[in-house]
């Protein structure tokens, strides 16, 4: 297989990556063939997976304009994949010019993209970390640089904690992260559950296989687990809702069913 210029040499692109996948359901190009197949297995059971992709990076941007127009001008954005057109810098910072963010992933072919794409953006940086190791995060050059945790920041766990297993505690992570933020921070969150999905759930179950298979299972959770992930936060109106529901800026009928599929929520600290 040819190794694209793109690809860091330290990554096996024989092996499915998650962020590449979600990449391919955008419409990226930055995917291999090994994330294509996967992909396309996992949408032999749910066809409409890109629009589920494409409602979850829709929301992404209503709630980071959102956010700006609270006033907040820090993001951190923990689980931010491959930067892809409309992501977090550019939305935040065409809303509030001058805004700080900080990306974070675990996946070093997502940080090489990120490093490419922020080159000379000084307002903007990326974090080879872990959601589960709050910790390290929190420590970081590029945080400490960019985000004063005195003030509010807007926390993005977009599509990023339904690939945490029970095991590893999300609830913990999360809390952790959410002891470390100024009052009047957000939380911005969307997450997997068979709840909405317009298949039977032993359909959509072949899906999660899918992932299974590739080592990065991922866990389908109820809205009520869902909401746990804010306590501690007020909820902002329209609380934990399907994904077009949030704020929505068209008509939620002329969404694509697919769309409904999980949960988007925005949670403000006390």
């Amino acid at each position: 297989m040819e190794r694209p210029a793109w690809a860091p040499r330290s990554i096996d692109i024989s092996v499915p990556s998650v962020s590449r996948i979600y990449d391919f359901y955008l419409g990226g190009s930055h995917n291999f063939e090994v994330d294509r197949e996967a992909a396309r297995k996992a949408m032999e059971f749910m066809p409409g997976l890109p629009k589920i992709m494409q409602a979850n990076r829709a929301f992404m941007r209503r709630a980071v304009r959102f956010a700006a127009a609270e006033g907040i001008t820090q993001f951190l954005d923990i689980g931010s994949g491959i930067p892809t057109y409309g992501n977090v810098h550019e939305v935040a910072q065409a809303a509030a010019p001058g805004a700080r963010v900080v990306y974070v992933d675990h996946d070093p072919v997502a940080v090489a993209h990120s490093q490419a794409v922020l080159a000379g953006n000084e307002s903007a940086d990326v974090i080879a970390a872990d959601l589960r190791k709050p910790q390290e995060i929190l420590a970081s050059a590029p945080l400490r640089r960019l985000i004063d945790l005195n003030r509010p920041v807007a926390l993005l766990l977009v599509a990023i904690l339904h690939f945490v297993e029970d095991a590893d505690d999300p609830y913990a992570a999360v809390a952790e992260l959410r002891a470390a933020l100024a009052p009047g921070s957000l939380l911005i969150l969307t997450h997997a559950s068979y709840e909405g999905i317009p298949v039977p759930a032993e359909r959509a179950e072949g899906t999660v296989d899918v992932y299974k298979d590739i080592r990065n299972p991922l866990i389908m959770r109820s809205r009520d687990d869902i909401a746990r992930f804010f306590e501690g936060y007020d909820m902002v109106e329209p609380g934990l809702v399907p994904m077009p529901l949030w704020r929505a800026e068209s008509a939620p009928e002329e969404e694509d069913p697919y769309a409904f599929s999980g949960f988007a929520g925005v949670g403000r600290t006390a």
